[in-house]
């Protein structure tokens, strides 16, 4: 009697713990979408075994015939995230296999694929030189189900690891180059986009506008309606500026309500139609601030870099900053552009 009790209460404990590998995505369901699985195996009688095992288990199997297939399909543009290699394969074993994607991967900013060497060489030689080509791990043939169940648990769980690693490192790299409010650059990767345009158009001979944007009397927004306004003014601002300007163009937030632009291959007048067409986009329109449509202004200063010119990038904003000087005095909501310093004339021998 108290031996059924316990028997009827392990069958229990134990569909708890299946059910809550299900719920937490462990069990026999992958523990997220896409867990695909390459298999690489000449015998198709292992091939299939193990094409079965994980298709009930929910995996969505890749299968490949030799070496040369499988390194094919981890060198593809979006690979599956784990690979069962055997160790004996024609064209290139599972460990040259393993070489060569961890060579490509080494200097390359890649999804990282999980690799299980599969083989009935058991000695320690073996083992070691599987893990030193690459493999993350090793089983023996014949290969037990529930040992192979919870090496690719493991690996699922290293896949996500990196997946939040990379996440975490993208969402950082945002935070360091974007502006928090305005998600466009900040200032010094605005100032970055200057100085690589500035070299690109140095090599191409080619010209590069620069433009600062400044709003209209924005400390009044501010001081009427609240600084959650103006914050507002801002985000919809950067949001006409992006939409107006061309894909290859950049805008970075300067400071406060100051914004450069940088856009290559502008000569005088393309600068100066472009800094207008910007102007048109925010004042033709009306903002709502609150309840009120609001007309928001911006004034703008351009310069352009020419070939041949020494003016570096502190030199254009310096210009460009002359020019909405001017912008300013001329009653705002206009365009003021001035020509850059001509390039230096070759000296001519007497």
């Amino acid at each position: 009697m108290i031996r059924d009790r316990i028997a009827a209460a392990s069958v229990e404990l134990r569909e708890n713990f299946e059910t809550a590998d299900i719920i937490q995505g462990r069990g026999n369901h992958p523990p997220y979408e896409d867990m695909r699985v390459l298999i690489a195996d000449d015998s198709i009688v292992s091939r299939h075994l193990l094409e079965a095992t994980l298709r009930k288990w929910g995996y969505e199997v890749v299968v490949a015939t030799d070496g040369v297939q499988a390194l094919s399909v981890l060198q593809d543009e979006n690979p599956p995230r784990l690979a069962i290699l055997d160790w004996v394969m024609p064209g290139l074993t599972g460990p040259e296999v393993c070489s060569r994607v961890r060579e490509k991967s080494r200097n390359k900013d890649l999804n990282y694929t999980y690799i299980v060497l599969l083989s009935s060489k058991s000695q320690r030689e073996d083992l070691i030189e599987g893990l030193e080509a690459g493999a993350d791990d090793y089983l023996t043939k014949p290969f037990d189900q529930h040992e192979l169940k919870v090496r690719l648990r493991a690996g699922t769980r290293i896949i996500d690891l990196q997946r939040e690693l990379v996440s975490a490192r993208e969402e950082l790299r945002e935070q360091a180059t974007k502006d928090f409010l305005t998600r466009i650059w900040n200032r010094s990767s605005i100032l970055e986009v200057l100085t690589r345009e500035l070299a690109r158009a140095s090599r191409e001979r080619r010209p590069v506008g620069v433009v600062l944007a400044d709003l209209d009397r924005f400390k009044s927004v501010n001081d009427t309606y609240g600084h959650f306004a103006g914050d507002a003014v801002l985000r919809e601002f950067t949001r006409r500026m992006t939409a107006a300007m061309r894909p290859y163009d950049s805008i970075g937030r300067y400071g406060g309500e100051e914004f450069l632009i940088i856009l290559p291959g502008c000569d005088e007048r393309c600068t100066g139609n472009q800094a207008e067409r910007l102007r048109a986009a925010l004042a033709n329109e009306p903002m709502l601030i609150g309840d009120e449509a609001h007309l928001v202004t911006s004034s703008f200063g351009a310069t352009t870099w020419l070939p041949d010119s020494s003016s570096t990038g502190e030199d254009l904003i310096h210009l460009a900053d002359d020019a909405l000087y001017m912008a300013k005095n001329q009653g705002r909501n206009c365009v003021a552009v001035l020509a850059p310093p001509a390039p230096e004339a070759t000296a001519q021998p007497k």
